[in-house]
């Protein structure tokens, strides 16, 4: 059997680790192919509900990066950030998903190996904990709920 590959989506800042993650493209640094990167004007952007979603739809692990502390392009966006991750993660240890499936860092555009050290770390630890399951179940049953709901008012029109 092969070695399981977790999918992983990065949710970057446009300003500062998406220019790193192409310092390390550049550079030719060598890390982890199965990181999807979705880019935000800043990482104070980031609604973590997409979070969620990316797991709904298949992610076994996300990873967060933006600008270091007082070097973010639109002054506190990360500020930002760090404050909503601080409840995101109460949030996360309530639903019980493991808050080890993500990771928050700071990456700047000068750190392209840095990127590369994040990825492929955030990679290892998402393979050794294995194929996230858990929050797939919880949306296939809300989904089954959503069609039940949609079929009961079908019902309740053809009466």
């Amino acid at each position: 059997m092969s070695e399981f590959e977790p999918k992983i989506v990065a949710f970057v800042c446009n300003w500062c680790t998406y220019a790193g993650a192409d310092l390390t493209g550049t550079s030719r640094i060598k890390y982890a192919s199965n990181v999807k990167i979705v880019r935000f004007p800043c990482t104070g952007r980031i609604d973590f509900m997409l979070l969620l979603k990316a797991f709904a739809e298949g992610a076994d692990g996300i990873i967060v990066s933006g600008c270091h502390p007082n070097d973010c392009h639109y002054t506190s966006g990360n500020f930002h950030a760090r404050r909503r991750w601080v409840i995101f993660r109460g949030l996360l240890n309530f639903m019980g998903i493991d808050v080890n499936r993500i990771q928050f860092s700071w990456v700047s555009a000068a750190e392209g190996a840095k990127w590369a050290d994040v990825v492929n770390g955030t990679v290892t630890a998402v393979r050794e904990l294995g194929p996230y399951t858990q929050y797939r179940k919880a949306a296939d049953y809300l989904a089954q709920q959503d069609q039940s709901i949609i079929d009961g008012q079908e019902a309740m029109i053809i009466k």
